[in-house]
């Protein structure tokens, strides 16, 4: 049986092999791309079919390849050998056969696509020469104007610009030339070819430059004389304009302006004459060339410029005489507008000083300034009424200028603004002396106003039970100070007299004296309260002395426990702080102690009750916070034990290990070949243990980084990065000197440990398998019935793992909308996450477990299921809840205000690609379209195979 196999394996590989051979027999005849296009494209179908085989020989390999697994299975070690040998050999030859197949398949594919593309460009670019040659034939025709002339070389410019653009497109087109003559070396792509291409563009170029050359000239001719045209007709409106300036009656320039403005038109005028005439000789060289319509134009244009120009002369003249009449009615109207204006200005300093005069300034006033201001109010008040009869001489004058027909409006706005302003200023003094006046009552009246509001707050405050002595001083001192004012006011009748009038400030005055001697009778119970208040201030002395020294504990005990909630920076800072918060407890057990015998004291007084209740319960919530903070500290102190002692045994095995290699590793002779390496073996059999043990101490490195400051959480990544690099540098190294020692060991042994060690590390179990040792029957049995736990309780996990997340998916689902459901829905969530330890612990059996079997993708894709639902269950709990559904209504109101305006955006760019066809086959749009024609269209990516 095993010799049938083998024979059949050799017949496959025999069979595949002659296969082989003739389908490169077959690709070197037909791997040439020299020859016509007919022979190029029989070579092209003749790979298409060699192509389509190439299943056929995926078939040969997969035949082959069952046959060898039978009999690699079934034959000895020594024959493995000599099959794995013809299995790498008829690979090695597949391999090869199935590149050649590719590479010559589009190596021919690539140059006929070429080709293709070529005849295409050049059949494009005789179909262009052959319209450029149609378009170009006919003469130039005679134009109507100077805008279709100008029309006519721009068409020519860029005929010219299209057949300049197309020098580019037919030099690449010679170079692709070029490029398949040196593949295919057929005749229709020879430097002969090239030549006549290269000899039609250039007769084409030559003939679209000449007809350019000569619309130019055409044109600027054309150009020159309507420039001069413009200029002629520029000047004879800006002589039009000026002669209209001077006829028009909105002019404000004197007669005698006008009359020599006029004088100069009449000299430019007969200057205008002589540029007419060069402009007649101009336009007969223009009608040479322009169309016999156009030149009629131009005559009937140039007749218009005359008889415009014989028309301004006429104007001219009749207007010099007109203004000479005028010129004499000026100077009497210039005098009196002298005289008006002149008494303006007067008027306008008078009131100018009257009102700087009034200038109240800036800051607050005293009284006697209010009194000298409202004297100042009064007099400039009696100055103003002297300064109507100037108003009413100024409008007189005003009017005696009306009989002239000069504008005065100037002169009235002057007069108008000179009686706004004496208008303004009387407004100013009459507001400024009311508002003075309103001042000074209020000024005078205060004193005893503020007496009244004072009265009743100094009464209640006679009559609440425990007054406060520092507001019986403050109401005494007030008392004095408006005893002051009273009496200043009493000293005051003449200035009362003159600002109130005599009966007011008879009354006002009897009201101060009624306020005097209400004063007297509150300043009196104000002094007797003090006195009553400084009796009582003694009896609480004893209790203030016993208290303030207990604030002042509690207050520095809360200000210690704030300065240890800072995170520490190693395993001693923890220690330290720790033993810190240990003593912050007993300083608070000892005020505590304190606070029971201050308590004796303030069971008579209600306010000092109430201020030991108030101390007694922040030193409650003091001592509860301190004890929430030992308890956390105490936690963090043991993670961090533990994460350095897995840390320091899993680096201790890594020196060890490493010693151990090291040392095999230096010792010489072949005799202690084979204690090395079972030694070696015996290490890397601990190798799956020890990175369990590295991925726990990651995880008690995590959970020490999060409760840790920013230098300890890099100090910790650093030390998981150092042990992992080392674990990583050992394992390669103990790999690395396992391999060379099998290759330096004897054939026959070096078979045996090959297969040996391989299947160690590929699957643990099937290291048995090829283990000859009959003392390993008990372990692999032992073995197996690990690898059943295993998968049992692989099972479990991934069952309990699916229900909790299908759970934390159903809760997630729904959104509340009421505080009960929000309330509900966060309780799921917790009882959610007090499964988590039962979990983790589960996942930590796993690991324990995994050594026994190599299913680690498995595991691995476990344990990102196992952080992706922590994670998710994490955020669900910290995130808080949103309401989307005002955010809902409003996205559908965006969406439904933005699809009109996305389909009318739509059709816009849909006209957009349809614009060009539209256009004609002579459109600059679609004259340079061989670049975006001439691309290779290959069936793969990357470059050509050649």
């Amino acid at each position: 049986m095993t010799q049938q196999l083998q024979d059949e394996f050799d017949s496959s590989v025999e069979n595949a092999e002659a296969w082989m051979k003739a389908i490169q027999e077959r690709l070197r005849i037909n791997d040439n791309t020299k020859g016509p296009r007919s022979a190029l494209e029989a070579r092209l179908r003749e790979t298409e079919k060699i192509r389509a085989l190439e299943p056929e020989g995926s078939l040969k390999m997969d035949l082959i390849l069952v046959k060898a697994d039978a009999a690699l299975r079934s034959i000895g070690e020594e024959k493995k050998h000599e099959v794995l040998s013809k299995l790498k050999d008829i690979k090695a030859l597949w391999e090869e056969t199935a590149i050649y197949i590719t590479h010559c398949h589009s190596r021919i594919e690539w140059v006929w696509l070429h080709w293709s593309e070529y005849l295409k460009a050049q059949d494009e670019f005789y179909t262009w020469i052959h319209n450029m040659r149609v378009t170009l034939e006919p003469d130039i025709e005679l134009q109507l104007g100077l805008k279709e002339k100008q029309w006519q070389l721009s068409h020519a410019q860029v005929l010219q610009n299209d057949v300049l653009n197309q020098s580019v497109l037919l030099e690449r087109l010679l170079e692709e030339a070029a490029s398949l003559f040196s593949r295919i070396g057929d005749p229709s792509v020879d430097e002969d070819a090239q030549k006549k291409m290269r000899v039609e563009y250039e007769g084409i170029r030559q003939e679209a430059q000449n007809r350019v050359k000569l619309l130019e000239t055409i044109t600027k001719e054309h150009e020159q004389y309507s420039a001069n045209v413009n200029q002629f007709q520029s000047w004879l409106d800006g002589v039009t304009e000026r002669l209209n300036c001077c006829i028009g009656e909105a002019t404000k320039s004197s007669a005698e302006d006008k009359l020599k403005a006029l004088k100069e038109i009449s000299k430019d005028i007969r200057s205008g004459g002589k540029k007419w005439k060069h402009l007649e000789n101009q336009c007969a060289e223009v009608i040479q060339n322009t169309s016999p319509l156009g030149s009629a134009r131009l005559k009937d244009e140039l007749e218009e410029l005359r008889k415009a120009l014989e028309k301004l002369k006429l104007l001219s003249s009749q207007e010099e005489e007109r203004l000479l009449k005028i010129q004499q009615s000026e100077t009497a109207y210039e005098s009196q507008a002298r005289q008006l204006e002149a008494d303006i200005q007067k008027l306008r300093k008078d009131l100018l000083r009257l009102e700087n005069d009034l200038d109240p300034g800036e800051g607050e006033k005293t009284e006697d300034e209010f009194v000298t201001l409202w004297k100042k109010c009064n007099a400039t008040r009696a100055a103003l009424a002297a300064e109507e009869s100037k108003i009413e001489r100024l409008k007189a004058q005003l009017k005696e200028l009306l009989r002239f027909s000069q504008d005065v409006q100037p002169h009235a706005e002057s007069v108008v603004s000179a009686i706004h302003q004496y208008q303004s200023v009387r407004g100013k003094t009459s507001k400024m002396s009311t508002d003075t006046e309103t001042q000074l009552r209020r000024r005078i009246q205060n004193p005893l106003q503020s007496f009244e509001q004072w009265k009743p707050s100094v009464q209640m405050l006679l009559e609440t039970p425990e007054p406060e002595l520092a507001h019986i001083e403050a109401a005494l001192a007030e008392s004095s100070q408006f005893k002051e004012k009273l009496v200043t006011l009493q000293l005051k009748k003449d200035l009362l007299n003159n600002v109130l009038g005599e009966e007011k400030a008879e009354a006002f005055l009897q009201e101060v004296a009624e306020a005097s001697k209400e004063r007297e009778i509150i300043h009196k119970s104000l002094l007797q309260s003090k006195s009553k208040l400084q009796n009582l201030m003694l009896q609480h002395k004893n209790f203030d002395a016993g208290f303030a020294p207990l604030q002042k504990k509690l207050s520095a005990i809360k200000a210690k426990l704030d300065l240890e909630k800072e995170p520490r920076p190693d395993l001693l800072g923890k220690k330290t702080q720790l033993q810190r918060l240990q003593m912050i407890q007993d300083d608070l057990a000892e005020l505590s102690i304190h606070m029971e015998e201050v308590e004796k004291l303030v069971q008579s007084n209600t306010t000092h009750r109430h201020e030991m209740n108030q101390l007694s319960s922040d030193s409650q919530a003091l001592k509860r916070s301190l004890e929430m903070m030992i308890q956390q500290s105490e936690d963090h102190v043991q993670k961090h034990w533990a994460y350095n002692d897995k840390l320091s045994d899993l680096q201790q095995w890594i020196s060890v290990t490493r010693e151990k290699i090291d040392s095999c590793q230096d010792a010489d002779g072949e005799q202690n070949m084979e204690s090395r390496l079972e030694d070696l073996e015996r290490l890397l059999a601990e190798f799956p243990d020890k990175e369990i043990q590295l991925h726990l101490v990651e995880a008690h490195g995590q959970l020490v980084m999060e409760n840790s400051s920013p230098e300890e959480t890099a100090h910790v990544q650093a030390e998981l990065d150092q042990v992992k690099e080392s674990w990583k540098s050992l394992k390669e190294m103990a790999t690395g000197l396992l391999k060379k020692w099998q290759l330096n060991r004897p054939v026959g042994d070096k078979k045996k440990k090959r297969a040996f060690v391989d299947s160690r590390w590929m699957s643990r179990p099937a290291f048995h398998l090829f283990d000859v040792d009959p003392s390993h029957k008990q372990e692999k049995m032992g073995k197996g019935q690990s690898t059943s736990s295993h998968l049992k309780l692989l099972h479990e996990f991934e069952e309990w793992l699916r229900g909790e997340n299908t759970k934390l998916t159903k809760i997630l689902a729904g959104t509340p909308s009421s505080a009960e459901e929000i309330k509900a829905r966060h309780s799921k969530l917790e009882e959610l996450q007090s499964r988590v330890p039962h979990g983790q612990h589960l996942f930590e059996d796993l690991l324990h477990l995994h050594p026994v079997i190599g299913s680690s993708e498995d595991l691995e894709e476990l344990r990102y299921r196992w952080m992706l639902y922590k994670s998710k269950l994490r955020e669900s709990l910290s995130s808080p809840e949103r309401r989307s559904g005002g955010v809902c209504s409003y996205l559908q109101r965006v969406c439904r205000a933005a699809l009109p305006l996305q389909l009318l955006l739509l059709l816009l760019l849909l006209l957009a690609f349809l614009l060009p066809l539209a256009q004609d086959s002579h459109s600059c749009t679609l004259a340079n379209n061989f670049a975006r024609s001439f691309k290779l269209m290959l069936r793969y990516e990357g470059p050509p195979p050649t």
